[in-house]
């Protein structure tokens, strides 16, 4: 019996490797596509969103079971919930993504980065937060979780920049609202973006420690 839950459990890790190399993937190929404005590129990331869906659905069958038939406790307990929440996180990570890649179809991206050059640091600092995060969850990696964490109020800093300069140019030339509001929800995307890995990272200490935004839960 034991072994049978090893082997749950090992699997249930290795999917939520592979789901995170999916999610790295569609951000990193957004920030890509964004930078180079590849709507090829693009629209692989949107029908590469179902793929992550997919996933998602399979380790949340996978932990549900787990809870249910070996009623794991401590850390084992900690494990599975921490995957349930996990899925989450970068279920939205793949859809932002591939919300940026919508925007990458239609709008014009060049005239959107001329806007601001902060956007591709932006999204650059955002894709390496998510790869990072599921680094530190492969690796449980309390240490790189933590230096995610606080990268993010360096997204957060880019995210204000631009809007301020997103204001200013708006306030001069009504001309361009629409590619205005493309940029800004992009923005929107990445800093949502690295928000989700915050709280991948967040799990990765809960799972480790018991502990979830320092209350101790397990």
């Amino acid at each position: 019996m034991r072994n049978s839950f090893i082997e749950k459990l090992n699997q249930l890790n290795n999917d939520l490797i592979k789901m995170g190399g999916l999610v790295e993937d569609a951000i990193k190929n957004a920030a890509k596509a964004l930078e180079e404005d590849d709507v090829e590129l693009a629209k692989k990331i949107i029908a590469g969103d179902s793929l992550v869906n997919e996933a998602e659905k399979k380790i949340e069958s996978q932990s549900l079971n787990i809870i249910l038939r070996e009623q794991p406790v401590a850390g084992d307990l900690r494990k599975v919930s921490a995957a349930l929440k996990m899925v989450t996180d970068m279920e939205r990570i793949a859809d932002n993504a591939a919300d940026i890649a919508e925007i990458i179809v239609t709008a014009n991206v060049k005239s959107i980065l001329h806007i601001s050059a902060s956007i591709t640091e932006m999204a650059e600092k955002a894709s390496r937060m998510v790869g990072d995060a599921v680094k530190s969850f492969v690796d449980v990696d309390l240490e790189l979780a933590q230096q995610v964490v606080e990268r993010d109020d360096e997204v957060d800093a880019l995210f204000n920049e631009i809007k301020t300069i997103l204001i200013e140019n708006i306030s001069h030339d009504k001309s361009n609202v629409d590619i205005i509001v493309d940029t800004i929800m992009i923005i929107k995307y990445f800093e949502r973006i690295a928000d989700h890995a915050v709280n991948i990272c967040e799990w990765v200490y809960f799972f480790e420690t018991g502990e979830y935004k320092s209350t101790q839960i397990i």
